[in-house]
């Protein structure tokens, strides 16, 4: 399982961003490999995390690699601040149940 972390200070978001942000959900939700997300904000509410998975790397690289990802990425200063992104394995994941989350479906 592969983890793609979108850690970002939000910025002023246009029609555009709300488009291409609607469009890449879908792309997501339609790449073989994808199995969810989860959308975080910081304590002070000035960062922004939306965790992204996957059951490999290709199926994160099909998805990385989407036109519409990519134009995205090349606006990327219109729309925030500042952004990292950490890639990551995952070595396994547990819940008690109580708590929703992508890996536990």
């Amino acid at each position: 399982m592969i983890s793609a972390t979108f850690i970002f200070k939000p910025g002023v978001y246009d029609e555009e961003f709300h488009r291409l942000d609607a469009i890449i959900m879908d792309v997501a939700l339609a790449t073989p490999g994808y199995v969810g997300a989860e959308r975080w904000w910081s304590e002070d509410r000035t960062e922004r995390s939306v965790v992204y998975y996957f059951d490999s790397q290709e199926s994160l690289r099909a998805f990385s690699r989407d036109e519409t990802h990519l134009e995205a990425k090349r606006q990327s200063k219109r729309w925030y601040e500042a952004y990292r992104v950490v890639i990551s394995e995952v070595i396994s994941s547990h819940a008690d149940g109580f708590i929703e989350h992508p890996l536990n479906k």
